[in-house]
């Protein structure tokens, strides 16, 4: 890489550590599993944190249980909850033989007026009441531990809320001495007949050196990682209805992966990169989401800058701890909860102390057995989800000094829009690429 001066410029580089051991599978089975173990794991976790945070919030009122509650007695109950949401989507209405009289609704969202929270613990469950706990806000999977009392009509009344909070989280370098930048992309959707390939090919001509002016090019080389968070291929869904395909068809389900390829491959050829599955992308449904094959990647894998890595991923870049999603945990509880933006949604996770609270309810998981990888043990530096409508990004500030950068990451293939994080400082900003064919 040089500049317009015959000045070379060496790339800035930065220690980088791979944790997404919790969210790999190795020898489980499905078979004989039940979902209920990971929601006994999460509870077990979660319940024995907030019972440490309990004598620092209510010292004075007895912990009790579900079975234990007595009519006007307060006391503090946790549990998980439970969204009862009559608009939510059920397999079984589809067999059902009389027709629903349930009005038809948007499908980006089922809230109703008339959903209700219930608390359910080992022994049993009972229904919330009260403004304190808004349906709206709440969906079915968090943990949570409630002050109030029990009511006449077998209620609990609840009078205060206490969250799990923020993780504790790792110092943060005091002070980084130079500028380094991490490039977050996603939902390239190569292969989608209305996705421009010039607008990717900028992107990578500018992250690698080979495109703008010296200053550009200054620029280029404090890039230290490129992550791409799921959504990289779209295949037409007419060629995966499970029919044998013609000779002449084949090669369509192939190109789209073959042509982020050669991409990839320009990438790798100059910095490290990360590339993480998401919905539309080869690999597993469900959560979370295993590494694309390197098969996938002929020219692409022979660097050791190329990572296959899964959803949601974990890493540490010269000590700043980075969690992300390719966005299916946001987007699906926008469907169940409502909030002004994806990053209410973000900070909601951090709160709760859970990537994906709605696994499983309504979003698709793995049914371990003797834990939860969700759980956030510790809090991350940044938290980022991909395959948002729209850039996004805020500090979170937790109560013992935590400080999260929340990004939310926009579809490159219907924006152009990519993010850069400076690790000095976790300042990010955007670069934009437009380009239209005349």
């Amino acid at each position: 890489m040089g500049g317009e001066s015959g000045e070379i410029l060496q790339r800035k580089q930065a220690a980088y550590t791979c944790l997404d051991e919790p969210f790999e599978i190795g020898n489980e089975k499905y078979g004989g599993q039940q979902y209920s173990q990971i929601y006994f794991a999460r509870l077990h976790v979660a319940k024995t944190l907030l019972y440490s945070l309990i004598p620092l919030w209510k010292p004075e009122l007895p912990v009790c249980t579900v079975l234990s509650l007595e009519e006007g007695k307060e006391c503090v109950i946790v549990g998980t909850l439970y969204k009862h949401m009559k608009l939510k989507p059920r397999i079984l209405d589809e067999y059902s033989k009389e027709r629903s009289v349930i009005p038809l609704v948007k499908p980006h969202n089922f809230m109703d007026a008339d959903d209700y929270l219930i608390l359910e613990d080992e022994g049993g469950r009972v229904k919330l009441d009260g403004t304190v706990l808004l349906p709206s806000v709440y969906v079915t999977g968090v943990v949570v531990a409630l002050l109030g009392k029990e009511t006449t009509k077998g209620d609990f009344l609840v009078h205060e809320v206490l969250e799990a909070g923020l993780a504790p989280q790792i110092d943060r370098p005091l002070k980084l001495e130079e500028d380094k930048y991490v490039v977050f992309v996603s939902g390239l959707g190569v292969g989608n007949m209305t996705a421009n390939p010039l607008q990717f090919q900028l992107l990578v001509d500018h992250i690698t050196g080979h495109l703008g002016d010296e200053k550009e090019q200054h620029m280029a080389a404090q890039i230290v990682h490129v992550v791409i968070a799921g959504n990289s291929v779209e295949i037409p869904s007419e060629f995966l209805n499970g029919q044998n395909l013609a000779s002449k068809d084949q090669s369509k389900l192939s190109d789209p992966i073959k042509e982020l390829d050669i991409l990839l491959t320009q990438i790798a050829a100059g910095l490290p990169l990360d590339i993480m599955p998401g919905p539309n992308d080869p690999t597993n449904f469900a959560l979370p989401q295993q590494p694309l094959h390197r098969c996938l990647f002929p020219s692409s894998r022979v660097y050791n800058t190329f990572r296959s890595c899964t959803n949601p991923h974990c890493f540490e870049l010269d000590k700043i701890k980075f969690l992300g999603t390719s966005g299916q945990n946001i987007e699906d509880m926008g469907k169940y909860s409502e909030a002004k933006g994806e990053l209410e949604f973000m900070e909601r996770t951090m709160n709760w102390r859970h990537i994906a609270p709605t696994t499983p309810n309504t979003l698709g998981c793995y049914p371990f057995t003797d834990r939860d990888p969700f759980l956030i043990e510790s809090c991350p530096h940044v938290y980022f989800a991909g395959n948002q409508p729209k850039y996004g990004t805020s500090l979170l500030n937790g109560p013992e000094g935590q400080i999260v950068r929340l990004i939310s990451i926009p579809k490159f293939c219907e924006t152009g829009v990519a993010v850069m994080l400076n690790l000095r400082n976790l300042e990010c900003h955007t670069i934009s690429f437009e380009a239209e064919f005349s």
